[in-house]
């Protein structure tokens, strides 16, 4: 199946976001990917003149499926191992722009559309003794190949993905080296951080302990920028040792664009809310992300698509009944994977987008 949102706007180009998931289990990796495949070819078709931008395969096996991605577009491609927790081996997190120049430019793949291009690139990894020693060279050549391309970390990156292998064991040391590293190019409490999830996920090579996906637009003014704190409710990230904002909006003239990064139930004192108690940290999670956004004058109505990771395979069936009752118009994937503190049960991101214009700003 495909849930589609689209952002159709009165005047200008439409965004469509969509998660293809699988209803049942049949078949082997093959089928199961094939079957995936020609789903995103019929969207793809349906939505007529829509480029495809960007794909993220939730995996059950990285190293055994890698051979079934299909990458023989210009767009960027990502593949993690968070199984998607409905009993199937693959979902995919697809994104497509109309009209879109989509090219591939060394390691990145750059949108080019209107006054900017979007630069995602995606699994950058190195080799390494440990995982700080793994950040800091991946998160080197993430600088260098911005660098390329006339972009700055603290100027350009608006949105990361850390993926972290047994996330209990290597989060902290990933922790360390970014800050480090975040420290040596000016992003620290005083300036800014760059929204992000941070997560347990496997790569396509089993020496990976940590890998990234990112995103950084070339064009921006700094005014376009504002970065989401709800002080109500959750607390600065460095307070706790980690460094990355809790959502980022990208104000264009036709739109704005949010990104809300991995958030859990935590409270404004960096505490967890609700212990052991799934359903009540689902709320509060919400709480959060609704928090979030409005600061973007922002909704759930407002929201293209929603990741869920979840810690514990067998709170799958409470938190699908949640997500049914409570936002089923939102193009969603439930996933296993746990979070950076063992004590939060859920975690969601999602991104949200909204007519707002501003004259002063190129369109998106």
């Amino acid at each position: 199946m495909a849930e589609i949102c689209g952002f159709l706007p009165a005047n200008g180009i439409a965004d469509y976001h969509a998660i293809v998931r699988l209803t049942d289990a049949k078949g082997d990796a093959a089928e199961q990917f094939r079957r995936i495949e020609t789903t995103v070819q019929f969207v793809q078709e349906y939505l007529q003149d829509a480029v495809l931008v960007w794909k993220r395969y939730f995996v059950s096996d990285a190293i055994n499926q890698r051979d079934f991605i299909k990458s023989d577009q210009a767009a960027a491609v990502s593949i993690v191992q968070q199984p998607p927790l409905n009993g199937t081996k693959v979902a995919v997190w697809v994104y497509f722009v109309p009209e879109a120049k989509v090219n591939a430019n060394g390691d990145a793949t750059v949108m080019e559309h209107s006054s900017y291009r979007h630069l995602f690139h995606t699994q950058l990894f190195s080799s390494g003794a440990d995982e700080a020693v793994q950040t800091e060279a991946l998160f080197q050549n993430y600088i260098q190949l911005l660098a390329s391309e006339r972009c700055t970390l603290k100027e350009h990156c608006l949105r990361t993905w850390v993926f972290v292998q047994n996330v209990d064991t290597y989060y902290q040391g990933m922790v360390a080296a970014r800050r480090a590293c975040f420290e040596r190019e000016g992003l620290t409490p005083d300036t800014h951080f760059i929204a992000s999830t941070g997560i347990e996920g496997k790569f396509i090579r089993p020496d990976a302990l940590v890998f990234i996906d990112a995103y950084a637009v070339q064009g921006l003014k700094p005014e376009q920028i504002q970065y989401l704190h709800a002080p109500t409710h959750l607390n600065p990230t460095h307070q706790y040792g980690v460094t990355f904002e809790r959502g980022v909006a990208i104000q264009y003239g036709d739109r704005r664009h949010v990104f809300i990064s991995g958030t859990a139930s935590i409270n404004n004192r960096g505490e967890i809310e609700h212990p052991m108690d799934l359903l009540k940290q689902a709320d509060r999670m919400f709480e959060n992300i609704t928090t979030l956004l409005s600061e973007a004058d922002a909704d759930m109505n407002d929201v293209v698509h929603l990741i869920v990771y979840l810690r514990d395979i067998a709170d799958y069936e409470a938190i699908e009944l949640y997500m049914a009752q409570h936002y089923p118009q939102i193009p969603k994937v439930i996933v296993w994977a746990p979070v950076c503190r063992p004590g939060w049960l859920v975690e969601a991101e999602c991104m949200a987008i909204k007519e707002v214009r501003d004259s002063r700003f190129a369109a998106y």
